[in-house]
């Protein structure tokens, strides 16, 4: 399995990538252009596509060697043996780890809170999310959070993971303020050539 805990962090989008197929192939240009994680995140409720998209990607990952997370479903995680993603009000982290056990990779959304962040790393959680930092597309309406945040989390000794509006621009200003993982939905999915794109964002992780 490749190293997970630095580097770029891709989120699925079902309206960016709205049928099996184009799914798939957006995520097989983003692994093979280096990833660090890829998040299958589908707020549909049709649990039939979840499985079958979910199982699809698996397969993806799994031939590039890279860790599948889902979001916000901790029993579809279990039958696949992947990790999961949990907001604030997802349900337990404690619960999750329990079930999914010692070694499956579980991530906390902490927007901008420290005290969410130890509670969750108190339970198990394997990274902490912080962000939006930026303007969002995605979660426009997600609460702010200041880069400073990330610096003043490292006490706690998990990676951190930066999400909310990171592009090109602004990338490498979000690593330097202690980013282990960039997460990206829009700034890699909404484009043509998303390989492209991570080979071109991946560079700031070498300065």
């Amino acid at each position: 399995m490749t190293q997970w805990k630095q580097g770029l962090y891709a989120l699925t989008d079902a309206q960016l990538m709205p049928d099996d197929a184009t799914l798939i192939d957006r995520c097989e240009a983003a692994l093979s252009a280096g990833i660090a994680l890829l998040q299958y995140r589908d707020k549909s409720g049709d649990e039939g596509r979840r499985e079958r998209q979910a199982r699809a990607l698996k397969a993806l990952c799994d031939h590039y060697e890279t860790p599948l997370i889902i979001n916000d479903d901790a029993a579809l995680a279990w039958r696949l043996g992947v990790g999961v993603h949990l907001g604030r009000s997802d349900g337990s982290i404690a619960r999750a780890r329990k079930a999914l056990g010692p070694d499956a990779i579980i991530g906390a959304t902490c927007q901008d809170s420290l005290e969410f962040a130890e509670q969750a790393a108190r339970e198990g959680a394997s990274y902490l999310a912080f962000g939006r930092f930026y303007p969002s597309l995605t979660k426009p309406d997600a609460p702010p959070a200041e880069l400073s945040i990330l610096a003043r989390a490292a006490r706690f000794d998990l990676p951190r993971v930066a999400i909310g509006g990171i592009d090109a621009d602004n990338i490498e200003a979000t690593v330097g303020a202690g980013a282990d993982l960039i997460a990206l939905v829009h700034g890699i999915f909404s484009h043509e050539d998303p390989g492209a794109v991570v080979r071109r964002l991946n560079r700031a992780f070498d300065r």
